[in-house]
């Protein structure tokens, strides 16, 4: 039975007013009502994770016809409208999740990367920076990742590198930061840190078009012709048309 029927069985079971001690209907109790509210927001974001975000709705919908404010209702609803490409609902779902609960690390995460996603990047570093504070965070190495990132982005070139290396020390397996500290490490003429973080990114990752411009140069700085050739000719491949490509051009 997978968790999408488990759940619609559970609600059906809710919904039928019927328990073990008698004709008592449960959504006449805070306990049911409770329960059933949680059931919903599962099966919408059931329904998300299956990319089916019309349905997603109908369950969340109930979910906050029985409790407007619910945090994880309104995130999940901000989910949706994001994959919905609907930037202004899923702005104003995620604030009503965050006035609900306003230091879940989860739902500030989800916010941030939101607004990372509409170039809000003064933002987004804000909302990565509370979820960061929660020092028991599970993907906490992802949002020091994006702290990276988006500082970056506003080109605090210094402070995006101390947050990749605490990404790093966190989760060494994160193929993102470890791209980013190999272009940095390159920049910076750090060659043997650069190969390291390169090559540590290689065995999790596959190749991209910046990856691939990456590995020319760097398999050039250490005189390996062989490899050059080879990402040049995946580049040339797989990624024609792209700004990587063509820079690769220049550089021959």
């Amino acid at each position: 039975m997978t968790l999408r029927v488990a759940l619609l069985v559970l609600l059906v079971n809710l919904l039928a007013g019927c328990v073990s001690t008698g004709n008592v209907d449960p959504m006449s109790t805070g306990k049911g009502r409770d329960e059933a509210r949680q059931a919903y927001v599962q099966l919408g974001i059931g329904y998300l994770q299956e990319g089916f975000t019309e349905r997603a709705k109908v369950p969340l919908k109930k979910a906050l016809e029985l409790d407007s404010a619910d945090a994880d209702a309104n995130a999940a609803l901000a989910l949706v409208f994001q994959a919905e490409v609907e930037p202004e609902l899923a702005d104003q779902s995620f604030r009503k999740a965050l006035a609900a609960r306003p230091a879940d690390a989860r739902i500030l995460n989800n916010y941030g990367s939101f607004l990372y996603e509409q170039k809000q990047y003064e933002d987004a570093y804000e909302m990565f920076g509370k979820a960061a504070a929660d020092t028991l965070y599970p993907e906490r190495s992802r949002v020091f990742e994006s702290l990276g990132m988006t500082a970056l982005k506003l080109a605090q070139r210094d402070t995006a590198q101390a947050h990749l290396e605490k990404a790093l020390r966190l989760n060494r397996q994160q193929p993102r930061a470890l791209l980013e500290m190999a272009e940095l490490s390159y920049e910076d003429r750090h060659y043997v840190p650069a190969r390291e973080f390169y090559d540590r990114f290689s065995q999790l990752s596959e190749q991209n078009a910046r990856s691939l411009l990456l590995g020319t140069r760097l398999a050039k700085v250490f005189d390996d012709r062989n490899k050059a050739a080879s990402f040049g000719l995946q580049l040339k491949r797989l990624y024609p048309g792209t700004p990587e490509y063509q820079q690769y051009l220049s550089e021959q």
